[in-house]
């Protein structure tokens, strides 16, 4: 592992070292205006198997690539209107922007939906490693699997294993950088933009989705798991649907299934109360509880099928007719993802969806 400490040395002799580096196929620890990267050449398919063991990359979660403009990123993604306003809007900037993939870089890059986030940096530096390279590195952060995000290098050789940090083979030290959160995500694949991480002081405990088919609703159900993935992990997930018949409760609890790898159909448990499929998905293992309440309208009822029993971590949890049986719901330590479907087209859905 070589350091090159940025404040010493010529900016040109950083640049020129870094993309040699990187043209060799080599890990790069750098700097932005978030926290520190990880990069490597992200058409470089043994590169990227480096990045990910270096990593230890976990559930699936995609990468995203740092770019010069949007005409360099039009040549790995497809950039259709939404992510046009974002890019003018927002880049360059602590923004990623997701959009479909046109396949020309590594595979372990894209996500498992054939998506690819897209980072414009707003740091100078960066901008012209990747323009010397001509080619785009992947900007993820250079914190491993669950430890603390890193503003300095201390931070990341603190946190990593001998094993880890022989994969490194150039570190730019710009020293301990401004405490910045991490960049925001923004999908811009379905009908309507689905924020996966607001990290810019603006949250937003609502958001509007429309889905144009089943399909597009079945998707946006395997984002907002992607998205809950570590909670899920650590506590669970409870998803209360609203909707009236036909409304699409039951597609999106298909789309849940569909991302968990359950190979069972799922189907309406009008009849049986509950509906318990066992999932492996990755290195996790849980289940997948999907439960009516259409019929349930009193606490001695509701007692008797013991949700509370259902909610672990790696558990998730789809309650259909949520608002008929919160009031008599207990009191628990767990996430809610609460989303109330309405029918605004023959196919077409509308999800209100609610943080909690």
């Amino acid at each position: 592992m070589k350091i090159i400490d940025l404040k010493t040395n010529r900016t040109s002799f950083v640049i020129s070292a870094a993309v040699a580096c990187l043209n060799s196929g080599g890990l790069v620890i750098y700097p932005t205006e978030t926290l520190y990267g990880a990069g490597v050449n992200a058409t470089n398919q043994t590169a990227v198997n480096k990045l990910l063991a270096y990593k230890s990359r976990r559930e699936g979660k995609p990468l995203s690539i740092a770019v010069t403009d949007q005409n360099m990123a039009k040549k790995y993604v497809v950039i259709n209107q939404q992510a046009t306003d974002l890019y003018q809007k927002f880049l360059p900037g602590p923004y990623t922007i997701i959009s479909q993939n046109k396949n020309t870089i590594a595979k372990g890059v894209a996500s498992e939906f054939n998506t690819l986030g897209i980072r414009i940096p707003d740091y100078r530096l960066i901008i012209k490693i990747v323009e010397q390279l001509k080619k785009p590195i992947t900007a993820t952060s250079a914190n491993t699997s669950g430890k603390k995000r890193p503003y300095s290098i201390a931070d990341i050789l603190q946190n990593t294993s001998k094993k880890q940090q022989n994969l490194i083979d150039l570190v730019i030290d710009a020293g301990t950088l401004p405490h910045n959160p991490s960049s925001t995500v923004i999908d811009t694949t379905l009908s309507t933009p689905l924020t996966l991480r607001d990290n810019q002081q603006n949250k937003k405990n609502t958001q509007v989705l429309i889905g144009n088919n089943e399909e597009e609703t079945k998707q946006i159900a395997g984002k907002l798991l992607l998205k809950h993935w570590s909670q899920i992990k650590k506590s669970g997930l409870l998803i209360g649907l609203n909707g009236e018949l036909g409304a699409g409760k039951t597609i999106f609890a298909k789309g849940l299934g569909k991302f968990l790898g359950i190979k069972q159909p799922i189907t309406s448990p009008t009849y049986t109360y509950i509906k318990e499929y066992p999932y492996h998905r990755y290195l996790t293992e849980g289940f997948f509880f999907h439960i009516d309440t259409w019929k349930i309208d009193s606490q001695e009822q509701l007692d008797t099928l013991k949700l509370e029993k259902l909610f672990k971590k790696n558990n998730i949890v789809a309650i259909e007719w949520w608002t008929q049986i919160k009031q008599f719901m207990p009191e628990l330590e767990v996430p809610r993802l609460i989303i109330d479907f309405e029918v605004i087209g023959q196919q077409k859905r509308q999800l209100i969806i609610y943080e909690a």
